[in-house]
């Protein structure tokens, strides 16, 4: 299997191994710690499972507890808290040797029709992604060639990321910078049909950039690092339909970041402006040199 979007999916198609007891498999990669959004899409994959297919996620909260080890399967059981009318409401664990290392819960909701609507349009007008540059051309423009290990991870990526606004290299460049940013992305190949693989890839999907915005408005995104970061939690709220293998547009910001923690959020748009996804996330910063 060497198509990225299909190795997602497989990745997302946990084994059951009892009712409510389900398996995923943690690819070895030179990472230390295991892709949050990895954790956070196979979770709410093994939610999913034990929900009626008539009622979609409409939300979900976790905590990311403790690094998971990459290569290490991780066992993912989950508990029926609620199957009333209209709702449905499930929370998982998530254990790897043994050891929890990250908790989410759930909620899904029939679909009802509303006596009104409303949303707050996009913030600005940005380019189209066909306009943008991929970010390994973006790298290449600036570095002259593609790094060996970036090569690889390009070649791993699900996803092709757009930034609306140019990467920027140097201190220089971010002094003053506001702390927010743009990406447009999609899966970089068909993810078949099923709603809940959409659901769960764009979970996924939602981890990649969002704390980007933290960093910003003091290191750029690319070269030298000089803070380590992890998510501590991540909220999502989904408002329609929508498939990750089509263009979105992720708008993300900073409102505030101080006592070694950074908070971002983020709302994911379609090509037409409607508000698919709103998504709130915690981040630890740590000075590298500390």
């Amino acid at each position: 299997m060497t198509n990225p979007a299909e190795r997602l999916v497989d990745l997302l198609d946990l084994e059951r191994i009892e009712v409510n007891i389900f398996r995923g498999r943690s690819p070895q990669e030179s990472l230390q710690r295991v892709f949050g959004g990895q954790v956070a899409g196979q979770a709410l994959v093994a939610a999913g499972r034990t929900a009626d297919g008539d009622r979609p996620v409409h939300s979900l909260h976790a905590y990311f507890l403790r690094p998971g080890r990459p290569g290490v399967p991780i066992v993912y059981e989950v508990e029926r808290v609620r199957d009333g009318r209209s709702f449905t409401t499930r929370r998982v664990t998530a254990v790897q040797q043994g050891r929890t290392i990250f908790n989410l819960t759930a909620s899904f909701h029939r679909p009802e029709e509303s006596g009104f609507e409303h949303q707050l349009p996009p913030a600005r007008e940005v380019p189209d992604p066909e306009e943008l540059p991929t970010v390994p051309e973006e790298v290449r423009e600036h570095l002259g060639a593609l790094p060996e290990a970036l090569e690889r991870m390009a070649r791993r990526q699900p996803f092709d990321i757009r930034y609306v606004d140019r990467l920027r290299w140097t201190r220089e460049e971010v002094e003053g910078a506001d702390p927010r940013s743009a990406v447009w992305m999609r899966a970089v190949g068909p993810l078949g049909d099923d709603p809940l693989v959409h659901t769960c890839a764009l979970t996924y999907a939602s981890d990649m950039t969002l704390l980007d915005a933290v960093r910003i408005p003091v290191e750029p995104l690319w070269g030298p690092r000089g803070f380590d970061m992890a998510s501590l939690d991540h909220a999502m709220w989904f408002h329609r339909p929508f498939r990750a293998d089509e263009w979105f547009l992720y708008d993300q910001e900073s409102p505030i970041a101080t006592g070694g923690r950074g908070l971002a959020r983020g709302r994911i748009y379609d090509r037409g402006g409607n508000l698919l996804v709103s998504v709130v996330q915690e981040g630890l910063f740590r000075s590298l040199g500390a």
